[in-house]
């Protein structure tokens, strides 16, 4: 039995294979169990599609597969799964190989990812997957669920402004120089050859801002130049639309005013969204973004995973977005892609990230889930004044679009718009002279004449809305919200474990790849854990913090000790 490909077939595990692996290991360990379990997880005919009829015979998809999974399960790179296939017992016995087998070149998985990027072969994989967990027992619809997103750095080193600028025009020159030699070779001016050639790299450039400026507006010129060089009659076509020109073309937009005159470098308030910029040319996908303290560029994944207790915890939904998009903006797609797999949960529990008001409601009516997460606190001053008179004192007629003041006066306008964020909303307005005259005014508004205004959601929003403020203040609620908490334990495999944290490979397809293999892997840990008998980790304490005392007793202390210093 080799690695050679059989259209139909299980791959039982040679004798000689099955003798030495027990003989080694009486027990077995986690990858035999993870055979003995489960068996081979595909077979061939899943990747029929990627793979030609004709042609010499490829290695077996359904055995590559498992290498690509089992790879990222310890964390390998190419090379070192190749080389386990060749030489480990127990990677043999997974993929029912014999002692015998030479296994394959490293440049094989390669060759394999880019089949799966190309005929959407992470999807093959995934949901296979949660097929066998199913049919085995583990998973369930209509359980609970949680959701959490982390960021994942891209394989591209950060760049600044004029690091980027630099780049750009190097990878393009290698660009061309690999696809149309003879021409680079007579239309590139000589200079550039020692001005582009090294990498760019801020240790060499200029100091003095202003220098940098030259620099800059110098690097631009020579851009627009190879652009005109490119776009002349006599220059191949096929260097026009390279990727790489396509790159240079809209870095130099983002970066520089049209060159009408002397080349102008934008200012940073002038350059566009950062979700519409390249911060590298080798990574097109890319994007720089901040949470809180943290800045990097890269994606952002979102993994949900169930936490039913007598159920393993497994993940049932991945989605690999740009840095810049906010998690509220995905919500509706992972429980479209939860429905799609039928494992829709009937309580998700999510951050304030993913909650508003109008997703509640979609998530009830839509998908029948109750969403749990705590909404955003209002921000208004009055809601922080525990004297103030926030939008909770004002009683509104929904039917006659009004609203009553504290102190009993109607509202004189109500005005349907949209915010900016294109969100529906009402504008309702106090009549000035009743705000004037109003013996509570300062605990109503800050201003000086004009009257108090209130920003309302359409009426089911704000009900939900006012209604999760009130509930999330509860024991109750806080009860269950505090199980989202064990997500970050997911986060936490998936990042050390697995190494998720880092790109492996450039562009957003490639790297959801990444995510998906990881989610496989994490997956089968998980699964051989909890059928073998383990247990769930629970959260680690410091040694010093198990010692803290009951509350009462640390009262005691704490009154005992100022006593003595008295």
């Amino acid at each position: 039995m080799t690695m050679r490909a059989a259209l139909f077939g299980d791959y039982p595990i040679p004798e000689d294979t099955v003798e030495l692996a027990h003989a080694i290991a009486p027990h077995g360990n986690r990858l035999m169990h993870l055979r003995d379990h489960f068996g081979m997880l595909f077979d061939n005919q899943q990747f029929s599609t990627l793979f030609s009829h004709t042609g010499q015979p490829a290695l077996a998809p359904a055995r590559l597969a498992m290498v690509t999974i089992l790879q990222f399960m310890e964390d390998l790179p190419d090379r070192q799964a190749a080389d386990a296939v060749r030489m480990r017992i127990d990677w043999k016995y997974v993929l029912g190989l014999p002692l015998a087998d030479r296994g394959f070149d490293a440049s094989v998985l390669s060759e394999f990812r880019a089949r799966l990027v190309a005929g959407d072969g992470a999807s093959i994989l995934f949901e296979t997957l949660l097929e066998r967990l199913r049919d085995y027992g583990l998973l369930r619809t209509r359980g609970q669920q949680r959701t959490d997103s982390t960021h994942v750095l891209a394989a591209v080193r950060g760049l600044s402004r004029i690091e980027c600028l630099g780049e750009t025009m190097r990878a393009t020159l290698n660009a061309l120089a690999t696809v149309a030699p003879a021409w680079v070779r007579c239309q590139i001016p000589p200079p550039w050859f020692d001005r582009y050639g090294p990498r760019a790299d801020a240790y060499r450039f200029p100091k003095a801002a202003a220098d940098r400026q030259r620099l800059a507006e110098q690097i631009g010129a020579d851009g627009f130049e190879l652009l005109t060089l490119l776009a002349a009659p006599t220059a191949p076509r096929e260097l026009h639309v390279h990727p790489a020109v396509c790159i240079l073309r809209r870095v130099w937009w983002q970066q520089y005013h049209a060159p009408n005159g002397p080349v102008r470098w934008r200012e940073v308030a002038d350059m566009p969204p950062s979700r519409m910029r390249i911060h590298s040319p080798y990574d097109r996908d890319a994007q720089y973004s901040t949470k809180r303290n943290m800045e990097w560029t890269g994606y952002k994944v979102h993994l949900t995973e169930t936490f039913d207790a007598d159920l393993p915890c497994l993940i049932t939904h991945v989605l690999t977005t740009p840095s810049t998009i906010r998690d509220g903006e995905v919500l509706d797609q992972i429980h479209e892609g939860l429905a799609r797999h039928d494992l829709l949960p009937s309580t998700h529990l999510v951050d304030t990230g993913y909650t508003d008001a109008a997703a509640m409601l979609t998530s009830q009516s839509t998908y029948g889930i109750t969403l749990c997460g705590p909404i955003a606190r209002d921000s208004a001053w009055q809601a922080k004044d525990p004297t103030a008179f926030d939008i909770t004192r004002f009683q509104v007629d929904w039917d006659a679009k009004v609203v009553i003041c504290p102190q009993g006066h109607a509202s004189t306008k109500w005005i349907s718009h949209q915010d900016r964020h294109g969100n529906p909303a009402i504008r309702v307005t106090f009549r000035p002279r009743d705000c004037r005259a109003c013996p509570v005014r300062t605990q109503c508004t800050h201003t000086a004449t004009a009257a108090r205004g209130l920003s309302l959601r359409p009426r089911e929003q704000h009900e939900v809305l006012q209604q999760r403020r009130h509930a999330q203040t509860t024991d109750a609620f806080k009860r269950q919200y505090a199980k989202r908490a064990g997500v970050e334990g997911l986060m936490s495999q998936a990042t050390r474990v697995c190494g998720m944290r880092q790109s492996r490979y450039g562009g957003m397809a490639k790297t959801r790849l990444q995510h998906v293999l990881t989610a496989c892997a994490l997956n089968l840990l998980r699964s051989v854990a909890w059928v073998t008998g383990g247990s769930r980790h629970q959260t680690q304490t410091s040694r010093f913090v198990a010692l803290r005392p009951p509350p009462a007793l640390s009262q005691i202390r704490e009154q005992t000790r100022l006593h003595s210093h008295q």
